[in-house]
């Protein structure tokens, strides 16, 4: 005859066995979603902006690091971003596209940072005085032990490219 363990046997079990489970998620930090918004307001009109920065491949011309843009010319369009030096490669897909808001949106399909999940938007927002806002705003979830390198990247890069992008317009 098969002995089966009393009710008060089972709930202890299952107390013991959650008390450290909980103990054991107390020890650990999950990584949590982060977010970066960037901008900069531009003397120059919403239509003359998104024609230096919309084109998806535009990005080599006005993203310092980048030092040349492949574009597979497929629905939605992939581009492939490889750096000056060429030492590292970004696969992006362009997720969204809204030529009469002058925005579009991305993601990593493969990249060298420390992140995943990582999606962005550009947009270029017309002011009342005929100046423009470029809003780069990007979420991404870093790699364990690497939020502050992750962190630090892309806030180079973003606010690397938008220097470059009224630097131009400046011009």
């Amino acid at each position: 005859m098969t002995k089966f363990p009393s009710d008060r046997t089972v709930v202890l079990t299952c107390f013991a066995a959650l008390g450290g489970a909980v103990l054991l998620g107390a020890a650990i930090t999950p990584v949590v979603a982060a977010t970066i918004t960037r901008s900069a307001d531009v003397k120059a009109s919403a239509s003359t902006v998104w024609s230096l920065i919309g084109p998806f491949c535009a990005i080599k011309n006005w993203l310092p690091p980048v030092g040349e843009c492949i574009e597979d010319g497929k629905a939605p369009p992939t581009r492939v971003l490889v750096t000056k030096d060429r030492k590292a490669a970004f696969v992006e897909m362009q997720t969204s596209r809204n030529e009469n808001e002058h925005s579009y949106s991305y993601s990593f399909l493969s990249s060298p940072l420390p992140v995943s999940n990582y999606k962005a938007t550009i947009k270029v927002t017309a002011k009342n005085d005929g100046s423009s806002t470029i809003t780069w705003i990007g979420s991404y979830t870093p790699d364990e032990g690497n939020e502050k390198t992750a962190s630090d990247a892309l806030i180079g890069v973003y606010e690397a490219g938008l220097a470059e992008i009224k630097a131009r317009l400046a011009k």
